[in-house]
């Protein structure tokens, strides 16, 4: 087998897929931890078949996260006429994620160990009333964090320094500059290039090493829903997201990052309704709890006075589907609701045809109560819409973790990156010069 030595590291290459010896190490570490964290408590026997790795890299890697207190033993099971086979499992105190869900109504800090149990919680509600853009003030919203950080941190009685990071799920498109880190590109609430990791990194006490990971919250929706809820299995999803607006996430490795989609801002209807990001005719300006709130007050039904959204769409559900016998349907909300139905039908082919997924998972707090009431006719639509046999191929459900999985998901983006690197921690690179010809030439475009 052929290999070189690099000139810059002395590191041991192969010579046809260019991974060093390193790589090949973190590789296996990986594999290790995503057995044990998804399937385990488990044997060494029983790793070796599950990972792909002989049995001395298992028993390699295995005295290497023990040592380092990722991994502990978990008792033991009995083996055929031999010694019983001691169980490893991932320790549960090794480290910590905080994750957090800037929402409609509130912004939720979570604090988690390593096997997601929640050590502490802080939630921080956004004003009900005035314009949006004053609930989203980014300063109070900056303010939120630093304070709930710090308040989850205390509470729990954990150090930062056991921080693997912080994951923050946004409403809006997230892109990275090498200056700023994470800038947030949220139109419908008024975010214009906020440099919110900057941001974040300036008020919050927490040590320079501890990464941010700021995605859109559709997408941190959608890795919870694929690690441990109703994706589970499936090769490819869309998970959909139904608060106030809509988002989506599109995804197609199960354990890797999806993509995020701006999915609400469909046009469903040319020159339709003005949706909240100022373009006509938006799948957002029909089907998210907002626009059906005012679609209903506008059709002449009552919304309760001085509610927050939640409570209104509550509210609206129970009068077009009336709980008890004998009680006439708002009919002004059920046709309001079955409208929705359709575009949201509608909506979901689009899905369909696009990206043929395995599944389409509903979540979100006002997507769980929709669906609850008629995601069979929203799916019926769907069929009517789309080609056939991509409609065939897909099945649409409810996510099964509630509607606070967009703070699980944001956990999770540390966790991720963390298993990617084989369980270690981000290195800092080091401060090499820069070549002599690179200062040579700055210095003639300086003089």
């Amino acid at each position: 087998m052929l290999h070189r030595t690099t000139a810059e590291t002395g590191t041991r290459v192969h010579a046809r897929s260019g991974r060093t010896v390193r790589d090949l190490r973190r590789e296996n570490r990986t594999a290790v931890l995503r057995r044990l964290y998804f399937d385990g408590p488990m044997s060494r026997l029983v790793l070796g078949p599950a990972t792909g790795l002989s049995s001395g890299s298992v028993s390699n890697v295995v005295a290497e996260l023990v040592a380092e207190g990722l991994v502990e033993e978990a008792g033991s099971v009995d083996s055929a006429g031999g010694r019983p086979r001691t169980l490893l499992r991932i320790s549960p105190a090794s480290s910590c994620m905080i994750g957090v869900d800037i929402g409609e109504t509130r912004v939720r800090i979570e604090l988690f160990d390593l096997t997601l149990t929640e050590l502490a919680r802080a939630e921080r509600p956004l004003a009900s009333s005035g314009p949006r853009t004053a609930r989203y003030d980014v300063e109070v919203i900056v303010g939120h964090l630093r304070d709930g950080i710090a308040e989850v941190l205390r509470i729990a009685d954990v150090p930062p320094e056991r921080l693997l990071g912080v994951g923050v799920g946004v409403p809006g498109i997230v892109s990275r500059t090498g200056e700023d880190g994470s800038v947030v590109h949220g139109q419908t609430i008024g975010w214009h290039a906020v440099p919110l990791e900057r941001l974040l990194r300036s008020a919050v006490e927490l040590p320079a090493g501890v990464p941010y990971w700021i995605d859109n919250g559709a997408k941190t929706l959608g890795q919870a829903e694929m690690w441990f809820g109703a994706g589970r299995g499936a090769r490819s999803a869309v998970v959909v997201l139904f608060g106030s607006g809509v988002g989506a996430c599109v995804v197609s490795d199960p354990l890797g990052p999806g993509r995020a989609l701006e999915w609400g801002h469909l046009t469903v209807r040319v020159r339709g309704r003005r949706c909240r990001c100022g373009a006509q005719g938006c799948l957002e300006a029909y089907a998210g709890a907002e626009a059906l709130l005012e679609r209903w007050r506008e059709a002449g039904g009552q919304p309760p006075a001085d509610a927050d959204e939640e409570t209104a769409l509550t509210a609206m559900l129970a009068a077009a589907y009336p709980p008890g016998p004998g009680t006439e349907p708002d009919l002004t909300a059920l046709a309001v609701l079955e409208e929705t139905a359709e575009y949201l039908g509608a909506g979901f082919s689009d899905l369909i045809n696009l990206f043929q997924p395995e599944r389409i998972l509903v979540g979100g707090w006002a997507g769980l109560q929709l669906g609850a009431r008629f995601l069979e006719t929203v799916t019926a639509y769907a069929r009517q819409y789309a080609l056939r046999y991509p409609a065939s191929r897909t099945g649409i459900a409810l996510g099964t973790l509630g509607p606070e999985a967009v703070t699980v998901g944001a956990a999770l983006l540390p966790l991720a990156d963390f298993f990617a690197r084989g369980g270690r921690r981000p290195e800092t690179a080091p401060i090499t010069p820069a070549p002599a010809w690179q200062a040579a030439l700055q210095d003639r475009v300086t003089t």
